[in-house]
């Protein structure tokens, strides 16, 4: 009798339980995509726009091109290795790695794409059982699964407007790379 009950435990343990995974698997599957695609996508918009226009702002307010694509590295940095993992945030005001300073634009894409592999890395080992881990997010209380979809909306927001500062200096984008 003992072990029917402890079969049947665990028989609806796996039946709930089970799908519940295999959605978290699929989401970071989904994800990686996404990512991957809009690693490349950046790339190909940073690697389009002339070096000697890596400075140019819209408005003196603004970032720059070069410090929006160092941002979204330094930013990608943070989601990914400090709030998703464990490691201790770079401070900004101290970090020159992702600091423009004079930096050539060869390097600034060697940073984010090297930055774009670590976080994928970091994904592609992430513990799903962790998604619903709150966190505090400019005292805001946020989920590491709330973490990953800030992360890309980061990136898009940002590469946007570095979209824009292409068009304001005569380039024409690359094309848009679907499902990113």
């Amino acid at each position: 009798m003992k072990d029917i009950l402890l079969l049947t435990v665990l028989i609806l343990y796996t039946s709930i339980t089970s799908p519940l995974f295999a959605q978290q698997d699929r989401f970071i599957k989904d994800y990686l995509e996404r990512l991957e695609n809009s690693h490349n996508y950046l790339i190909l918009v940073a690697e389009s726009m002339p070096e000697d226009k890596y400075k140019f702002r819209a408005s003196k307010e603004s970032m720059s091109f070069a410090e929006n694509l160092m941002h979204i590295g330094y930013a990608m940095d943070w989601h990914s290795q400090s709030l998703l993992g464990r490691r201790e945030p770079k401070q900004w005001k101290t970090d020159t790695i992702f600091k423009v300073s004079n930096k050539s634009k060869k390097e600034m894409i060697a940073t984010i794409d090297k930055t774009f592999n670590e976080t994928i890395k970091l994904i592609k080992e992430f513990d799903t059982t962790n998604f619903d881990d709150e966190l505090d997010y400019f005292g805001l209380n946020r989920t590491k699964r709330q973490i990953f979809l800030l992360l890309t909306d980061h990136i898009t927001h940002h590469r946007g407007q570095m979209l824009v500062y292409l068009r304001l200096n005569g380039v024409v984008p690359p094309r848009y790379v679907l499902f990113q």
